[in-house]
């Protein structure tokens, strides 16, 4: 088989390396990739937002199977092309996608079948938004309708860090704003393939949103990850599975909007049970990258499984790995690029490309979040020092990371 990855982050480098240990693939295209997926996989300079260009190129290659990586690609519509010209690819359509691109669809599907998840409210302008944040107190969650990357949300604790996310969102024309109940409980990610009402879920991991240590400053895309989360019994992944993740499924193929691809459930395990936080239309980044290398399963024979409606059983490796990611200075707010990046010899971990750039033979910053250093170990303990260790063994003045990856891990 031919396979194509779209995208070109740590996520896409983590796919590309799974999906190329399969004895069905021949070979693997990423596009655009990055130089990681450049070292087993073969790089095609197409942008991932290109769709049109995409689809040629899957043709004239006769790709066998496409899997996209990026929300972006899918709210574009890039399943919607592939399907058209009769080739196969693994993710929702547009109109499907807006389970992720659109935050105030994705409360509407869960409120009509009885999805649990927090009470909300949709504004389109900011004195109405305010009214209802001062009659309703904080802590209260404030988010942006569309696709902001992972940082369109702020978890307010007090009611004028709410104001002044509602006063930066309104500041955006024609801006739409979800506000909703704050849930108190344990969160974790669970992703399952899908297709139309059959799933397919696998072991969950934890991100941690905050950019400092001891989940301090703003949201981001993610700084890191552990898997599996011992705190996630097999009750509260069932319980995830059938109250969240089905129904969900169920009511989109009744909306005439049948799911297809990677389905991402933000859940909180709270006192009165398991509730969503949202949802993501594709593979989280970073839980790709510490959840993939524990599969034992062949990917590639999953997709064709779930999209043929077989729901097959995953097979695990007991070991637990930890991702860290190194970011660029100034991340989220901004990113720093053409900062050399140095790696010694000798990494135990596996290294994931996110935002790095190659020229003249010199690795260098290109984005926020630049590199996932991804260990394993018999223990929690053991693959945090693996990962920490190697962290050691790269050199760029322009990178930082957090501590305290896996310490939320108590049991």
């Amino acid at each position: 088989m031919k396979i194509l990855v779209i995208g070109k982050g740590g996520r896409e480098h983590a796919l590309a390396w799974k999906l190329n240990q399969s004895p069905l693939v021949d070979k693997v295209y990423v596009a655009p990739g990055n130089p990681g997926t450049a070292a087993f996989g073969i790089n095609v300079d197409i942008k991932d937002s290109d769709i049109k260009t995409l689809a040629d190129f899957a043709e004239k290659e006769k790709i066998d199977l496409t899997v996209v990586g990026p929300e972006t690609t899918l709210a574009l519509g890039a399943a919607d092309e592939f399907e058209a010209r009769g080739l196969k690819i693994f993710g929702p359509r547009k109109d499907v996608a807006r389970l992720e691109s659109s935050k105030d669809f994705a409360k509407h599907i869960m409120n009509k079948y009885n999805v649990p998840t927090g009470a909300y409210e949709t504004f389109t302008d900011f004195e109405n938004a305010k009214a209802y944040v001062l009659k309703h107190g904080a802590p209260i969650v404030i988010k942006e309708d569309g696709l902001k990357a992972g940082k369109g949300v702020t978890v307010a604790m007090k009611i004028e860090e709410a104001v002044e996310a509602l006063e930066i969102a309104f500041a955006i024309p024609d801006n739409k704003v979800v506000i909703e109940e704050y849930l108190d409980g344990f969160e974790f990610s669970l992703i399952a393939l899908a297709h139309e009402d059959k799933v397919i879920p696998l072991e969950v991991g934890q991100d941690h949103k905050r950019v400092f240590d001891g989940d301090k400053g703003p949201n981001t895309g993610g700084m890191g990850v552990y898997s599996p989360v011992r705190r996630v019994t097999k009750e509260i992944i069932d319980a995830s599975v059938n109250e969240i993740i089905r129904p969900t499924l169920e009511g989109l193929k009744k909306e005439g909007l049948p799911f297809t691809g990677f389905i991402f459930a933000g859940i909180m395990d709270t006192k009165e049970g398991v509730k969503t936080i949202e949802f993501n239309a594709r593979f989280g980044d970073p839980e790709a990258e510490a959840i993939l290398p524990r599969m034992e399963s062949d990917l590639v024979q999953l997709i064709l499984d779930i999209m043929n409606g077989k729901e097959t059983e995953v097979k695990w490796s007991e070991k637990t790995t930890v991702g860290v990611v190194l970011a660029s200075e100034g991340y989220p707010a901004s990113s720093t690029s053409n900062a050399e990046i140095e790696i010694e010899d000798g990494m135990e971990s596996i290294l994931f490309h996110m935002g790095t750039k190659e020229e003249n033979g010199k690795l260098y910053t290109n984005g926020g979040r630049v590199l996932i250093v991804v260990a394993e170990g018999d223990t929690l303990a053991e693959a945090k020092e693996k990962a920490y260790n190697d962290i050691e063994k790269i050199k760029c003045e322009k990178l930082f990371f957090r501590h305290d990856i896996g310490a939320k891990d108590v049991v």
